[in-house]
Protein backbone atom coordinates (compact mmCIF):
# COMPACT_ATOMS: atom_id res chain seq x y z
CA UNK A 1 0.00 0.00 0.00
CA UNK A 2 2.67 2.24 0.68
CA UNK A 3 4.06 2.15 -2.99
CA UNK A 4 0.62 2.30 -3.86
CA UNK A 5 0.26 5.69 -2.08
CA UNK A 6 3.48 6.85 -3.26
CA UNK A 7 2.29 6.36 -7.11
CA UNK A 8 -1.04 8.17 -6.19
CA UNK A 9 1.34 11.09 -4.95
CA UNK A 10 2.94 11.71 -7.96
CA UNK A 11 0.50 11.42 -9.97
CA UNK A 12 -1.14 14.14 -7.62
CA UNK A 13 2.18 16.46 -7.54
CA UNK A 14 1.98 16.47 -11.09
CA UNK A 15 -1.29 18.28 -11.20
CA UNK A 16 -0.59 20.31 -8.30
CA UNK A 17 -3.50 19.10 -6.28
CA UNK A 18 -4.01 17.96 -2.32
CA UNK A 19 -5.88 15.39 -1.22
CA UNK A 20 -7.04 16.49 1.87
CA UNK A 21 -9.68 14.19 3.76
CA UNK A 22 -13.23 15.62 3.76
CA UNK A 23 -14.15 15.70 7.65
CA UNK A 24 -17.22 13.42 8.93
CA UNK A 25 -20.01 15.14 9.96
CA UNK A 26 -22.58 14.30 12.13
CA UNK A 27 -25.40 11.73 10.68
CA UNK A 28 -28.76 10.72 11.98
CA UNK A 29 -28.71 7.32 11.50
CA UNK A 30 -32.16 5.48 10.07
CA UNK A 31 -30.38 2.19 10.10
CA UNK A 32 -29.69 0.02 13.24
CA UNK A 33 -26.46 -1.72 13.95
CA UNK A 34 -25.47 -3.70 16.17
CA UNK A 35 -21.27 -5.17 17.13
CA UNK A 36 -21.59 -8.58 16.79
CA UNK A 37 -18.58 -9.83 18.20
CA UNK A 38 -14.64 -8.37 18.13
CA UNK A 39 -11.57 -10.65 17.81
CA UNK A 40 -7.76 -10.21 17.14
CA UNK A 41 -5.77 -11.83 14.80
CA UNK A 42 -2.27 -9.94 14.31
CA UNK A 43 -1.20 -6.46 12.76
CA UNK A 44 -1.27 -6.12 8.92
CA UNK A 45 1.73 -3.92 8.29
CA UNK A 46 2.20 -2.48 4.83
CA UNK A 47 0.11 -5.42 3.67
CA UNK A 48 -3.58 -6.16 3.06
CA UNK A 49 -5.30 -8.93 4.80
CA UNK A 50 -8.98 -9.83 4.11
CA UNK A 51 -10.52 -12.20 6.20
CA UNK A 52 -12.43 -15.09 4.16
CA UNK A 53 -15.60 -17.01 5.02
CA UNK A 54 -16.47 -20.55 4.76
CA UNK A 55 -18.53 -23.01 6.52
CA UNK A 56 -19.98 -20.99 8.91
CA UNK A 57 -15.90 -19.43 9.73
CA UNK A 58 -13.78 -16.30 9.44
CA UNK A 59 -10.31 -16.94 8.44
CA UNK A 60 -8.13 -14.36 9.02
CA UNK A 61 -4.04 -13.68 9.18
CA UNK A 62 -1.61 -11.45 9.97
CA UNK A 63 1.56 -9.89 9.11
CA UNK A 64 3.65 -11.58 11.77
CA UNK A 65 2.45 -15.08 10.55
CA UNK A 66 -0.54 -15.87 12.40
CA UNK A 67 -3.55 -17.18 11.04
CA UNK A 68 -6.96 -18.05 12.77
CA UNK A 69 -10.53 -19.55 12.80
CA UNK A 70 -13.06 -18.01 14.54
CA UNK A 71 -16.82 -18.86 14.93
CA UNK A 72 -19.11 -16.43 12.09
CA UNK A 73 -21.93 -16.32 14.66
CA UNK A 74 -20.10 -15.60 18.69
CA UNK A 75 -16.02 -14.56 17.03
CA UNK A 76 -14.52 -17.62 19.51
CA UNK A 77 -11.13 -18.50 18.25
CA UNK A 78 -11.59 -22.04 16.82
CA UNK A 79 -7.90 -22.63 16.29
CA UNK A 80 -5.20 -20.29 16.11
CA UNK A 81 -1.72 -20.86 14.88
CA UNK A 82 1.84 -19.10 14.14
CA UNK A 83 3.34 -19.88 11.03
CA UNK A 84 7.02 -19.51 11.19
CA UNK A 85 7.81 -16.44 8.36
CA UNK A 86 6.09 -13.26 8.08
CA UNK A 87 3.22 -12.86 6.32
CA UNK A 88 2.35 -10.81 2.83
CA UNK A 89 -1.30 -12.39 1.70
CA UNK A 90 -3.72 -14.43 3.05
CA UNK A 91 -6.50 -16.28 3.69
CA UNK A 92 -7.79 -18.14 0.80
CA UNK A 93 -10.19 -21.26 2.19
CA UNK A 94 -12.91 -23.35 0.64
CA UNK A 95 -13.52 -24.59 4.69
CA UNK A 96 -11.20 -27.47 4.38
CA UNK A 97 -7.57 -26.25 3.38
CA UNK A 98 -6.77 -22.53 4.10
CA UNK A 99 -3.53 -20.97 2.38
CA UNK A 100 -1.18 -17.67 2.36
CA UNK A 101 1.37 -16.37 1.29
CA UNK A 102 4.73 -15.19 2.70
CA UNK A 103 7.33 -12.24 2.32
CA UNK A 104 9.91 -14.63 0.62
CA UNK A 105 7.00 -15.99 -1.79
CA UNK A 106 6.34 -19.13 0.08
CA UNK A 107 2.67 -20.28 -0.22
CA UNK A 108 1.00 -22.28 2.74
CA UNK A 109 -1.53 -24.70 2.45
CA UNK A 110 -3.24 -25.23 6.19
CA UNK A 111 -5.43 -28.17 6.59
CA UNK A 112 -9.01 -28.25 8.56
CA UNK A 113 -7.46 -28.07 12.15
CA UNK A 114 -4.59 -25.37 11.17
CA UNK A 115 -1.65 -27.80 10.26
CA UNK A 116 0.63 -27.18 7.38
CA UNK A 117 -0.36 -29.70 4.64
CA UNK A 118 2.06 -28.78 2.48
CA UNK A 119 3.95 -25.82 1.08
CA UNK A 120 5.89 -24.44 -2.03
CA UNK A 121 7.80 -21.74 -3.61
CA UNK A 122 6.49 -19.50 -6.18
CA UNK A 123 8.35 -16.81 -8.64
CA UNK A 124 7.86 -13.60 -6.92
CA UNK A 125 6.28 -12.08 -3.88
CA UNK A 126 3.15 -12.70 -3.17
CA UNK A 127 0.40 -10.04 -2.51
CA UNK A 128 -2.94 -11.37 -2.70
CA UNK A 129 -4.69 -13.78 -0.81
CA UNK A 130 -5.06 -17.66 -2.80
CA UNK A 131 -7.85 -19.02 -4.25
CA UNK A 132 -8.73 -22.03 -2.91
CA UNK A 133 -11.20 -24.61 -4.21
CA UNK A 134 -12.13 -27.03 -7.26
CA UNK A 135 -9.27 -28.65 -6.56
CA UNK A 136 -6.46 -26.15 -6.37
CA UNK A 137 -4.62 -23.42 -4.67
CA UNK A 138 -4.12 -21.13 -7.25
CA UNK A 139 -1.39 -17.83 -6.25
CA UNK A 140 -0.30 -14.74 -8.04
CA UNK A 141 2.76 -12.96 -7.22
CA UNK A 142 3.83 -9.56 -8.10
CA UNK A 143 5.03 -9.99 -11.47
CA UNK A 144 1.90 -11.09 -12.80
CA UNK A 145 2.38 -14.70 -12.98
CA UNK A 146 -0.99 -16.95 -11.78
CA UNK A 147 0.51 -20.54 -10.56
CA UNK A 148 -1.80 -23.34 -10.26
CA UNK A 149 -1.47 -26.24 -7.47
CA UNK A 150 -3.09 -29.47 -6.64
CA UNK A 151 -4.84 -28.89 -3.55
CA UNK A 152 -3.80 -31.96 -2.10
CA UNK A 153 -0.40 -32.83 -3.33
CA UNK A 154 0.70 -29.63 -3.78
CA UNK A 155 1.73 -30.36 -7.40
CA UNK A 156 2.35 -27.63 -9.74
CA UNK A 157 -0.18 -27.84 -12.33
CA UNK A 158 0.54 -24.63 -14.37
CA UNK A 159 1.55 -21.01 -15.16
CA UNK A 160 0.02 -18.37 -16.68
CA UNK A 161 1.92 -15.53 -17.65
CA UNK A 162 0.97 -11.87 -18.34
CA UNK A 163 2.42 -9.71 -20.57
CA UNK A 164 5.03 -7.40 -18.49
CA UNK A 165 4.59 -3.66 -18.48
CA UNK A 166 6.66 -1.06 -17.68
CA UNK A 167 5.29 0.57 -14.41
CA UNK A 168 2.39 -1.19 -12.61
CA UNK A 169 0.67 -0.19 -9.25
CA UNK A 170 2.37 -3.07 -5.98
CA UNK A 171 -1.37 -3.85 -4.77
CA UNK A 172 -3.49 -6.44 -4.61
CA UNK A 173 -4.91 -8.02 -7.25
CA UNK A 174 -7.12 -10.97 -6.44
CA UNK A 175 -9.06 -14.03 -8.13
CA UNK A 176 -12.54 -15.32 -8.88
CA UNK A 177 -13.75 -19.16 -10.05
CA UNK A 178 -15.66 -18.77 -12.70
CA UNK A 179 -17.90 -22.05 -12.30
CA UNK A 180 -15.47 -25.12 -12.31
CA UNK A 181 -13.63 -24.64 -15.17
CA UNK A 182 -11.64 -20.94 -14.96
CA UNK A 183 -10.53 -18.45 -13.03
CA UNK A 184 -10.83 -14.77 -13.51
CA UNK A 185 -7.93 -12.61 -13.06
CA UNK A 186 -7.30 -8.59 -13.99
CA UNK A 187 -3.32 -7.89 -14.84
CA UNK A 188 -1.07 -4.51 -14.80
CA UNK A 189 -2.03 -3.27 -18.52
CA UNK A 190 -5.71 -3.06 -18.40
CA UNK A 191 -6.64 -6.62 -19.47
CA UNK A 192 -9.11 -9.33 -17.28
CA UNK A 193 -8.48 -12.91 -18.31
CA UNK A 194 -10.73 -16.05 -18.17
CA UNK A 195 -8.10 -18.51 -17.69
CA UNK A 196 -8.63 -22.70 -17.84
CA UNK A 197 -8.47 -24.74 -14.83
CA UNK A 198 -7.85 -27.89 -16.93
CA UNK A 199 -3.86 -26.23 -18.81
CA UNK A 200 -3.81 -22.48 -17.75
CA UNK A 201 -4.23 -21.53 -20.75
CA UNK A 202 -6.84 -18.41 -21.44
CA UNK A 203 -10.44 -18.98 -23.11
CA UNK A 204 -10.43 -15.21 -23.56
CA UNK A 205 -8.61 -12.02 -22.53
CA UNK A 206 -10.30 -8.74 -22.82
CA UNK A 207 -9.19 -4.97 -22.34
CA UNK A 208 -10.74 -3.43 -19.53
CA UNK A 209 -8.97 -0.32 -20.47
CA UNK A 210 -5.78 1.43 -22.61
CA UNK A 211 -2.76 3.34 -21.08
CA UNK A 212 -3.39 6.82 -21.81
CA UNK A 213 -0.53 9.80 -21.33
CA UNK A 214 2.71 10.63 -21.88
CA UNK A 215 5.21 9.58 -18.66
CA UNK A 216 5.15 6.20 -18.05
CA UNK A 217 3.03 7.24 -14.19
CA UNK A 218 0.58 8.46 -16.25
CA UNK A 219 -0.31 5.26 -18.39
CA UNK A 220 -0.10 2.98 -15.57
CA UNK A 221 -3.45 0.94 -15.83
CA UNK A 222 -4.15 -1.58 -13.79
CA UNK A 223 -7.01 -3.79 -13.42
CA UNK A 224 -7.79 -3.01 -9.58
CA UNK A 225 -8.87 -5.41 -6.71
CA UNK A 226 -10.89 -8.53 -7.55
CA UNK A 227 -12.78 -9.31 -10.70
CA UNK A 228 -16.02 -10.07 -9.49
CA UNK A 229 -18.79 -12.45 -11.43
CA UNK A 230 -22.68 -12.28 -10.75
CA UNK A 231 -24.47 -14.96 -13.57
CA UNK A 232 -22.90 -14.20 -16.87
CA UNK A 233 -21.64 -10.70 -16.13
CA UNK A 234 -17.74 -10.10 -14.90
CA UNK A 235 -16.66 -6.68 -13.71
CA UNK A 236 -13.60 -5.06 -13.09
CA UNK A 237 -12.29 -1.69 -12.71
CA UNK A 238 -8.88 -0.16 -13.57
CA UNK A 239 -6.92 2.66 -12.56
CA UNK A 240 -6.86 5.66 -14.74
CA UNK A 241 -9.13 3.89 -16.98
CA UNK A 242 -12.41 2.64 -17.11
CA UNK A 243 -15.14 0.58 -14.80
CA UNK A 244 -17.04 -2.14 -17.07
CA UNK A 245 -18.82 -5.33 -17.34
CA UNK A 246 -18.38 -8.50 -19.66
CA UNK A 247 -19.96 -11.47 -20.78
CA UNK A 248 -18.07 -14.02 -18.82
CA UNK A 249 -18.65 -17.02 -21.47
CA UNK A 250 -17.00 -14.09 -24.71
CA UNK A 251 -15.16 -11.85 -23.14
CA UNK A 252 -16.87 -9.08 -25.01
CA UNK A 253 -17.96 -5.91 -23.24
CA UNK A 254 -21.80 -5.27 -22.13
CA UNK A 255 -20.85 -1.67 -21.20
CA UNK A 256 -17.88 0.76 -19.93
CA UNK A 257 -17.74 4.20 -18.36
CA UNK A 258 -13.99 5.91 -17.62
CA UNK A 259 -13.30 5.58 -14.24
CA UNK A 260 -10.47 5.26 -11.56
CA UNK A 261 -10.30 2.82 -9.11
CA UNK A 262 -7.21 1.30 -7.09
CA UNK A 263 -9.49 -0.83 -4.64
CA UNK A 264 -11.88 -2.03 -7.08
CA UNK A 265 -15.78 -3.16 -7.85
CA UNK A 266 -18.36 -4.83 -6.25
CA UNK A 267 -21.62 -6.46 -8.08
CA UNK A 268 -24.48 -8.24 -7.32
CA UNK A 269 -27.46 -8.90 -10.14
CA UNK A 270 -28.97 -5.38 -9.71
CA UNK A 271 -25.82 -2.84 -9.27
CA UNK A 272 -22.16 -2.15 -9.32
CA UNK A 273 -20.57 0.15 -7.26
CA UNK A 274 -17.18 1.29 -6.74
CA UNK A 275 -15.07 3.93 -4.57
CA UNK A 276 -12.71 6.11 -7.80
CA UNK A 277 -9.17 7.31 -6.34
CA UNK A 278 -11.08 10.27 -4.87
CA UNK A 279 -13.03 7.99 -2.57
CA UNK A 280 -15.99 9.40 -4.03
CA UNK A 281 -18.65 6.11 -4.54
CA UNK A 282 -20.43 5.29 -7.76
CA UNK A 283 -23.59 2.81 -8.24
CA UNK A 284 -24.60 1.96 -11.76
CA UNK A 285 -26.92 -0.49 -13.02
CA UNK A 286 -25.49 -3.75 -13.12
CA UNK A 287 -27.28 -4.61 -16.69
CA UNK A 288 -27.26 -1.17 -18.81
CA UNK A 289 -24.18 0.45 -16.85
CA UNK A 290 -26.60 4.13 -16.46
CA UNK A 291 -25.58 5.56 -13.26
CA UNK A 292 -27.55 5.61 -10.52
CA UNK A 293 -25.79 8.41 -7.91
CA UNK A 294 -22.69 9.30 -6.52
CA UNK A 295 -21.97 10.24 -3.25
CA UNK A 296 -18.77 12.82 -2.33
CA UNK A 297 -18.98 13.04 1.41
CA UNK A 298 -16.00 10.85 1.50
CA UNK A 299 -13.95 12.51 -0.89
CA UNK A 300 -10.26 11.26 0.14
CA UNK A 301 -10.69 9.60 3.20
CA UNK A 302 -9.20 6.39 1.45
CA UNK A 303 -11.68 4.03 1.06
CA UNK A 304 -11.45 0.63 0.68
CA UNK A 305 -13.41 -1.53 -2.34
CA UNK A 306 -17.41 -1.65 -0.80
CA UNK A 307 -19.49 -4.05 -0.24
CA UNK A 308 -23.31 -4.92 -1.27
CA UNK A 309 -25.38 -5.40 2.05
CA UNK A 310 -28.71 -5.92 1.94
CA UNK A 311 -30.01 -2.63 1.17
CA UNK A 312 -26.84 -1.48 1.89
CA UNK A 313 -23.66 -0.26 0.74
CA UNK A 314 -20.26 -0.30 3.20
CA UNK A 315 -17.42 1.32 2.83
CA UNK A 316 -14.14 1.90 5.53
CA UNK A 317 -12.14 4.77 5.63
CA UNK A 318 -8.36 5.35 6.68
CA UNK A 319 -9.51 6.07 10.40
CA UNK A 320 -11.53 3.21 11.15
CA UNK A 321 -15.02 4.15 10.17
CA UNK A 322 -17.65 1.86 8.93
CA UNK A 323 -20.05 3.70 6.57
CA UNK A 324 -23.49 2.28 5.70
CA UNK A 325 -24.87 4.07 2.50
CA UNK A 326 -28.36 3.40 1.47
CA UNK A 327 -28.34 1.44 -2.09
CA UNK A 328 -30.68 2.84 -3.58
CA UNK A 329 -29.63 7.01 -2.87
CA UNK A 330 -26.09 6.57 -1.50
CA UNK A 331 -26.90 8.66 1.36
CA UNK A 332 -25.87 7.82 4.79
CA UNK A 333 -28.07 5.43 6.93
CA UNK A 334 -25.60 4.38 9.70
CA UNK A 335 -21.79 4.33 10.69
CA UNK A 336 -19.98 2.53 13.08
CA UNK A 337 -16.60 2.55 14.70
CA UNK A 338 -13.55 0.71 15.05
CA UNK A 339 -9.80 0.55 16.26
CA UNK A 340 -9.15 3.90 14.76
CA UNK A 341 -6.77 2.41 12.18
CA UNK A 342 -7.49 1.62 8.60
CA UNK A 343 -10.07 -0.28 7.10
CA UNK A 344 -8.18 -0.93 3.67
CA UNK A 345 -9.11 -4.52 2.87
CA UNK A 346 -12.67 -5.40 1.90
CA UNK A 347 -15.34 -6.51 3.95
CA UNK A 348 -16.94 -9.63 3.86
CA UNK A 349 -20.35 -11.03 4.36
CA UNK A 350 -20.79 -13.69 7.08
CA UNK A 351 -24.48 -14.78 6.95
CA UNK A 352 -25.95 -11.80 9.03
CA UNK A 353 -23.00 -10.04 9.63
CA UNK A 354 -20.18 -7.92 7.57
CA UNK A 355 -16.91 -8.50 9.12
CA UNK A 356 -13.92 -6.11 8.94
CA UNK A 357 -10.13 -6.37 9.26
CA UNK A 358 -8.25 -3.37 10.58
CA UNK A 359 -4.59 -2.98 9.68
CA UNK A 360 -3.97 -3.15 13.50
CA UNK A 361 -5.46 -6.84 13.34
CA UNK A 362 -9.00 -6.23 14.90
CA UNK A 363 -11.80 -8.45 13.08
CA UNK A 364 -15.00 -6.46 13.96
CA UNK A 365 -18.62 -8.10 12.99
CA UNK A 366 -21.73 -5.73 12.84
CA UNK A 367 -24.76 -6.54 11.91
CA UNK A 368 -27.44 -4.45 10.73
CA UNK A 369 -30.86 -4.46 12.58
Amino acid sequence: MASLVAVLGACSATKDIRRVPTPLTDIKPVLEVKQAWKASVGKGGRYLFQPAVADGAVFAAGANGSVGKFDAQTGKTLWKIKIGSDLSAGVGTDGKLSAVGSVDGTLFVLDADGKVSWKANVSGEILSAPLVGNGFVIVRTVDGRVTAFDAQTGEQKWVFRNRAVPLNLRTTLGLTFAGTNAVLAGFPGGALAAISLANGDAFWQSPVSFPQGVTEVERINDVSGTPQLVGRLACAGTFQGKIGCFDVESGQPVWAHAFSTYSGVAEDDQTVVAADDWSVVKAFDANSGKQLWENTQLKSRDLNRPVLLGRTVVVGDYQGFVHFLSRDTGEFVARMKTDKSPITAPAVVAGPSLVVQTKDGDLYAFQPQ
